[in-house]
């Protein structure tokens, strides 16, 4: 009993000596620990500042697109679009003019994010949009420009400024339209062509004081990155057969939602297709060719398989053979109708044949009347000189 004991009182010795060895041990890790979080954490913090409330650097990184790498792009062409919002597949981002619910257009968040500082803009540059630090937009200049009234906000100073804007001054009615800066990439590695969203400018349609044709004033570039993980936070009504919102402004742009004309593509000469396309007509066919190669650059490059060879010549005859049916409906009928209208056209056929043979006996009785014959003179009396006897009284 007394050796289990002492047994008992030297484990429990040990323990405590060897106790404070773990506690300073673990201090020291969770200390460094610590100090590599906070570190962290301020860096954290910091980039969350940078962003935006409600964006941290992961949203940040999730949401950036992903550069395809040089080795790997065998093809790109930048597309300038011009989105009307008249236009029923673009008026999600428009309505609703005014904050309904929380629910805003894009232009308003757009604002919002400018006047807080939480994403930068860029000059408009007439086709040669560079977005470097040195094409920064002050934004001050900017609400001036286009006549926005504005006073500081709270916290704003000459590092970080920041406006207020209140809602009734946000010429929200007056951008009818954006320009949509595309890049078309042909990606080697997954034989496929992908539409990328790089930039966004909100267009002004002003008109001056006489009334005249509105001016549209492009105010500054958005990048669709920074851009996106606000996007993702508003939900919008795509259409009035669902009243449900289910898509984000960052799915509408990702999922190519909107529909817009083609007014440039990049050149070396900077012209727009106005420049180049003077006549309407012409300027639509190039735009549609444009359009069309550039939906069908990726499936123009490799030779079909067998399978897809004889698809498509079955698709040929089929198409072929549906020609030649229609064509054939075509003379049926065409054959049908000519026997209808022959069947309606004999009766009178008749009736006129009837009628003309009628004037045509007539005249002819007319003209085949036979004529009076001449009545022969009677002759004269024979004189008494030349008269006969008669043999009865002869005796």
């Amino acid at each position: 009993m007394k050796a289990f004991a002492r047994y008992t009182l030297a484990a429990v010795a040990l323990f405590a000596a060897i106790s404070p060895v773990a506690a300073q041990t673990n201090d020291g890790g969770s200390s460094s620990s610590s100090i590599v979080r906070r570190g962290g954490g301020d860096r954290s913090r910091g980039k969350q500042r940078e962003a935006g409330p409600g964006v941290t650097e992961r949203m940040q990184q999730r949401f950036t697109t992903q550069e395809t790498s040089d080795a790997d792009k065998m093809w790109m062409r930048v597309i300038y679009r011009d989105l009307k919002l008249d236009n029923p597949k673009n008026t999600p981002l428009y309505y609703p003019e005014e904050v309904v619910d929380g629910q805003e257009n894009l232009f308003r968040i757009i604002m919002r994010l400018v006047a807080d500082n939480r994403i930068p803009v860029y000059e408009y540059l007439d086709g040669k949009e560079i977005f470097t630090d040195q094409y920064k937009v002050k934004v001050s200049d900017m609400l001036d420009r286009f006549h926005v009234l504005y006073s500081p906000a709270k916290g704003s100073s000459e590092k970080n400024p920041k406006f207020l804007i209140e809602e009734a001054d946000v010429p929200a009615n007056e951008v009818l339209s954006y320009f949509v800066l595309e890049k078309w990439e042909f990606d080697s590695r997954t034989n496929k062509t992908r539409r990328i969203v790089e930039a966004i400018c909100p267009v002004l349609h002003r008109s001056d004081d006489f009334g005249g044709e509105a001016v549209r004033y492009p105010m500054f570039w958005v990048k669709m990155d920074n851009l996106r993980p606000y996007l993702t936070q508003q939900y919008i009504f795509v259409d009035d057969d669902n009243n449900l919102p289910k898509y984000t402004y960052a799915d509408y742009f990702s999922r190519n939602m909107y529909d817009g004309d083609i007014y440039k593509t990049r050149n070396l000469a900077n012209k727009s297709m106005m420049q180049l396309y003077p006549d309407p007509d012409d300027r639509q066919r190039a735009q549609d060719s444009i359009q069309n190669r550039l939906e069908q650059f990726d499936k123009k490059l490799w030779v079909p398989s067998r399978e897809e060879v004889i698809a498509a010549r079955e698709a040929r005859e089929a198409a072929e053979e549906a020609a030649e049916a229609a064509k054939d409906a075509d003379a049926a009928i065409a054959s049908r109708d000519g026997e209808v209208e022959e069947a309606e056209e004999s009766p009178r056929k008749e009736v006129r044949s009837t009628r003309s043979s009628r004037a045509r006996g007539k005249s002819t009785a007319t003209k085949t009347k036979p004529k009076k014959k001449a009545s022969k003179p009677k002759s004269a009396p024979k004189s008494s000189s030349s008269a006969t006897k008669s043999v009865r009284r002869r005796k």
